[in-house]
């Protein structure tokens, strides 16, 4: 029954996300302020399948360790889960996506209307450049810019290098860097219809506050992440 609810479950996902996404297409006409409510609308839709139809419910602990403003969203990566659960407790997070999801009818659509970060992984320096440029820019509106240091999902009890690119955000957008652990891979699968029943974790850790040197962000970072995720796999 597992790979069968998984299979329901992704189907009502992409489902609500076209339904959803053509029926409000309008909508990307309008300030971004307007844009962002089907964006809502279906992230209450995938997490309310979520639960009903694959049996797995959603714990935060933290919230109270989430600064005012803009802040740069660090977060361990497991599943697609991770991507939209920052919905929740943030008031308007930016994902740093890669440019080909940009290009994708209906999501990327929506995705560029509200701002999020497309970066051409083969651009070198003047797409670093770019990306860090953009990121500032939404950081001092109020947006919280979220990436995943490891730059790929990866299964629960392991990890992957981090990538230099979280520290010249952490540099450049001279704000609070909040790290985030869980366990989000154990329920709903990084590939696959493999989903499980269960509880998925999410713990929101202390910030680190701007100024460090790159060398000593990256070593705190990555001990507060991997720390946090293996005690909750």
């Amino acid at each position: 029954m597992i790979s069968v609810r998984g299979v329901i479950f992704l189907i009502w996902l992409y489902g609500n996300m076209l339904v959803i996404g053509l029926l409000f297409l309008p909508f990307l006409l309008l300030p971004i302020s307007v844009a962002r409510f089907p964006v809502d609308l279906w992230m209450k839709s995938v997490f309310w399948g979520l639960r009903v139809i694959t049996g797995i419910t959603i714990k935060i602990e933290g919230q109270e360790h989430i600064p005012k403003g803009g802040v740069l969203i660090a977060s361990k990566h497991q599943s697609m889960f991770d991507v939209l659960i920052p919905w929740r407790f943030f008031s308007f997070p930016a994902l740093i996506l890669k440019q080909e999801l940009s290009w994708m009818p209906i999501f990327g659509w929506y995705a560029m209307k509200l701002r999020n970060v497309a970066i051409n992984r083969g651009g070198g320096a003047n797409a670093l450049r770019k990306m860090l440029r953009q990121s500032a820019e939404l950081a001092k509106s109020g947006r919280q810019i979220l990436i995943f240091p490891e730059g790929t999902r990866v299964i629960p009890g392991s990890k992957s290098p981090y990538k230099p690119g979280v520290a010249a955000l952490y540099k450049e957008m001279s704000v609070p860097c909040v790290p985030i652990a869980l366990n989000s891979g154990l329920c709903w699968p990084a590939k696959g219809v493999g989903f499980n029943r269960g509880v998925i974790t999410v713990k929101i850790l202390p910030p680190i506050n701007p100024g460090l040197d790159r060398k000593t962000f990256m070593k705190e970072l990555e001990a507060r992440i991997e720390t946090a995720t293996q005690s909750l796999v």
